[in-house]
């Protein structure tokens, strides 16, 4: 029988008094507890522990005596993964990428750290999205290894709602559109031409626009676009712009906020599942993305990330047609999560 855990580590910002009792609230956690959720719903024994850091390992693979061992992002180093695998023989490592590439591009260590991984054979990648797993296995097959990826897609425990017609209505009389973009401020996120995006489609809608980001995550050089965010806003306050800025917090507050908003975005450059679109939607709010959101329908548009005329558009239509995005776009989730069940499912199941 299987068993199967879930290893993150606890993040360098952690304080006691902000985070929550396991020491993350982040999208990484989350997506990690939908997943082992999952598993142990289908009978198949799965656990979730935060490390420390990778001094933690050997003592709680030993407490739960895992066949699996599944180690969430790049955290534990060639070396002391080498030194576990050593320990622990009879456990199969797996190391799960949560990137595209353009996102791998800018961890300096990345393509280091998966050339060393492989050479045990113990250890394998697991990837969650099919574009990332087919150029890593590029890079294996060049080093000469074959059959040390395994595809590992992301799942979302979803408890999804319809708009109701009072918010519909609320919506289209209200002086106000609260458009959310959501997410660590990072280059890739593409903020600023989502939120130039947002202000023509206030401005052509005649409402002000309340335009939502999280606050407290700047990642990869992101410092730049925050920045910019803060500046233009206070040259558009007299206009009625607004920028309005949300603390990281635990996933049931963070469903309260979405509760408020009347459109997400996330037209990214890179993504690989995208949490908080889904938590946007399973609150019944209508959601724009780009093509890089793997489960977002094919019967609606997917703006270019780099044209925010086609955005702008993209939010006029999910803002008349708010029922027909979140319908679409929740079928189109559901579908996505079914397979993910029946892939983890069949690698999992003995």
């Amino acid at each position: 029988m299987n068993r199967l855990l879930f290893l993150l580590k606890r993040r360098e910002d952690y304080n006691a008094i902000t985070h929550n009792e396991i020491g993350l609230s982040t999208g990484l956690y989350n997506s990690a507890k939908f997943v082992v959720d999952m598993l142990n719903e289908m009978y198949i024994s799965a656990t979730l522990r935060v490390c420390i850091d990778a001094n933690c390992i050997d003592r709680m693979v030993t407490d739960y005596k895992p066949t699996h061992c599944i180690l969430e992002a790049l955290w534990v180093t060639p070396v002391k993964l080498n030194e576990l695998a050593r320990l622990h023989p009879n456990i199969k490592w797996i190391v799960r990428l949560h990137s595209e590439m353009p996102f791998m591009a800018n961890e300096g260590m990345a393509m280091n750290w998966l050339a060393e991984y492989i050479k045990h054979p113990n250890v394998i990648i697991g990837i969650n999205a099919p574009r990332m797993m087919r150029e890593v296995d590029v890079y294996f097959k060049a080093l000469g290894y074959e059959n040390k990826t395994i595809y590992l897609p992301n799942y979302y425990n979803q408890n999804l709602l319809k708009p109701s017609p009072s918010k519909l209505e609320w919506l289209k009389v209200k002086e106000t559109v609260d458009v959310a973009c959501f997410g660590a401020v990072r280059p890739l996120k593409n903020h600023l031409i989502q939120a130039i995006a947002a202000v023509e489609f206030a401005e052509r809608i005649g409402k002000k626009l309340n335009f939502h980001i999280n606050a407290g995550r700047i990642e990869m050089k992101g410092d730049p676009v925050l920045h910019n965010l803060k500046a233009m806003f206070f040259h558009l306050f007299d206009r009625g712009h607004q920028l309005i800025m949300h603390t990281w917090c635990p996933q049931q507050e963070f469903l309260q906020i979405c509760d408020k908003i009347d459109i997400g975005m996330q037209v990214s450059f890179s993504e690989t599942f995208n949490i908080v679109a889904a938590d946007l939607l399973s609150r019944g709010v209508p959601v724009i993305g780009s093509k890089e959101i793997p489960w977002l329908s094919d019967h609606l548009e997917h703006p270019d990330p780099t044209d925010s005329a086609t955005i702008a558009k993209d939010l006029r239509h999910a803002y008349t047609y708010p029922r027909l995005n979140v319908w679409l776009n929740q079928r189109s989730l559901n579908k996505y999560t079914n397979k993910t069940k029946k892939i983890w499912h069949k690698h999992f199941e003995g």
